[in-house]
């Protein structure tokens, strides 16, 4: 193997096993898993409660309130404990 080849990917797996770099703020990194929990219970509860929206809407950070919003107004128990968990 060629001796760059050899050290560019050392050095990959070097930085791979370390931890990230990213600076990421507590409430930025709450407000992504809000988002990614809002987008599951909007395919989950899609038939029950967002049938009049496509099922290819993107949920994005302005979406969350309106996805609990209408998860109490048209879900059953389950939709209700998910929009509890979606509230912050």
């Amino acid at each position: 193997m060629d001796p760059k080849v050899r050290s560019y990917l050392a050095e990959i797996g070097r930085r791979g096993g370390q931890r990230s770099r990213r600076a990421l703020a507590p409430e930025t990194a709450r407000q992504m898993v809000r988002v990614r929990e809002a987008r599951r219970a909007f395919r989950r509860f899609h038939a029950m409660c967002f049938w009049s929206s496509p099922p290819t809407l993107q949920i994005g950070a302005g979406d969350v309130e309106w996805v609990v919003r209408m998860l109490r107004r048209n879900g059953n128990r389950e939709a209700w404990e998910a929009a509890r968990r979606l509230c912050p």
